[in-house]
């Protein structure tokens, strides 16, 4: 019996997973729980030595690279970094991993009186950059888009679904607002401790991402150690 792989990430990243899940030999059921709605935002980069990028859809949302095409990019992950050098950018650096890493690559490689940093983010992000930096770099945040949770739950969570993904705190938070349809006898796996506090306790198995990648919450949840839903923790 194939099994069948819920994915609530918006699109198009959701779109990425898919084929991600299906390469395991799973296969996915899109049922994106946010929508991603861009916002109007001051996109002069003059004087920053370095733009910073949480997620693929702050890139997406930049609106035309070819006037900072040589700035330094930042990114927390790889599939982000992927995403920056697709829209063109040209010197990428990736911290391969949550905040704490990204502040730590920061450190490591920028120079505080270079110039500001610029931050393109959404309104909700995972984790305090500013705070996990500690000082001395000037951050400046511009809020790009912003993730709403859809209007209802999507029709494909209907369907028998044997495990469904979060990638984040919020979309763990909406699925349960939706009445967490069979959630007590099937399993999720989370992208991160954070992630699995928002979905809760009600499940027959939760599954956490040993690092915060999806490449690790795949492997945890599809690889060859896994177990299907229903199997204990």
């Amino acid at each position: 019996m194939t099994l069948r792989v819920a994915i609530t990430r918006a699109m198009p990243d959701a779109e990425r997973t898919a084929e991600r899940v299906r390469a395991y030999g799973a296969e996915p059921v899109l049922a994106p729980l946010l929508t991603i709605i861009p916002c109007g935002y001051d996109t002069n980069t003059k004087g920053a030595q370095a733009l910073i990028f949480t997620s693929s859809n702050g890139v997406r949302a930049f609106p035309d690279c070819r006037g900072a095409r040589d700035k330094i990019v930042l990114t927390v992950g790889e599939a982000t970094a992927e995403t920056a050098r697709a829209a063109g950018f040209t010197d990428v650096r990736t911290a391969g991993g949550d905040v704490r890493a990204l502040a730590d690559l920061i450190v490591a490689s920028l120079d505080p009186g270079a110039g500001k940093l610029i931050h393109i983010r959404g309104t909700h992000v995972a984790g305090d950059l500013t705070t996990a930096l500690g000082g001395g770099f000037q951050i400046e945040s511009r809020i790009a888009y912003t993730a709403v949770t859809v209007p209802k739950m999507p029709a494909a969570l209907g369907a028998p679904w044997n495990l469904i993904l979060f990638h984040s705190p919020r979309a763990a938070a909406a699925f349960l607002s939706f009445g967490s349809p069979g959630a007590g006898d099937l399993a999720c796996a989370c992208l991160s401790p954070a992630v699995a506090a928002a979905a809760g306790a009600g499940w027959k198995r939760v599954i956490v991402s040993p690092a915060p990648r999806e490449e690790a919450l795949l492997e945890a949840a599809l690889g060859p150690t896994a177990s299907p839903a229903g199997a204990s923790a």
